[in-house]
């Protein structure tokens, strides 16, 4: 079952709040031995750039995009692509596939871990990130000389609008307090996730690669 993050924060007017909640990342690949041997062999040849390896080890109905056919295939073309920075593309399927992960009430293996949490309908996820680290500063101004409002530790946190280009975004947590983190320690919660699902056969897949909520 999917946790529940109780947030009641709207961006747009004064905000009625929950208490913050901290959710420090599991990994829960270890219940199953067959399924850390698969994710080390996969992540070997994401290391390698080995496109056939990750094609052979693919769901046929792999889920890639929103609205792209799906399948090993379309992941050949993701990777392969000369009109796309691919190599951005391995990095973040690497980082994906190194995300600590949990098993999900069908059996299947998710990561990263904060895909776990739940978000209330309100809450756009396009705005909200996940801090990804312990006792980060939340500091008063964009300024890693500023005072420190409070500490962060695997938090999701809201944004009015993030600039890629800033170190420090403008955050608001979950009780109210506002303040700066540094991008760092920010992960999308609608970015990139991904699942491995056993086939018929009794094999471990590749069944997710895909961004949005």
């Amino acid at each position: 079952m999917r946790l529940v993050l109780i947030c009641a924060l709207l961006l747009s007017a004064a905000p009625t709040l929950a208490g913050r909640q901290s959710f420090p990342p599991q990994d829960e690949a270890a219940r199953d031995p067959s399924l850390v041997a698969f994710r080390d062999a996969l992540r070997a040849a994401v290391a390698r750039r080995e496109i056939e390896a990750l094609t052979a080890a693919a769901c046929p109905d792999l889920m890639l995009s929103d609205n792209g056919p799906g399948g090993p295939e379309e992941l050949r073309q993701f990777l392969n692509d000369p009109n796309a920075d691919v190599e951005a593309r391995w990095q973040v399927l690497a980082e994906t596939l190194d995300a600590p992960g949990y098993f999900d009430d069908d059996g299947e293996f998710w990561m990263p871990y904060h895909w776990r949490i739940h978000l209330p309908a309100r809450i756009d996820a396009a705005l909200s990130y996940f801090t990804n680290g312990e006792n980060v500063n939340l500091r008063a101004a964009p300024d890693r000389e500023a005072p420190v409002v409070a500490r962060v530790s695997f938090e999701v946190v809201l944004t009015e609008a993030a600039d890629a280009y800033r170190d420090y975004q403008a955050v608001i947590l979950t009780d109210g307090t506002q303040g700066y983190l540094h991008r760092d320690f920010l992960v999308q919660m609608s970015g990139y996730r991904a699942a491995f699902a056993v086939s018929p056969e009794g094999a471990w897949q590749l069944c997710t690669f895909t961004t949005g909520r």
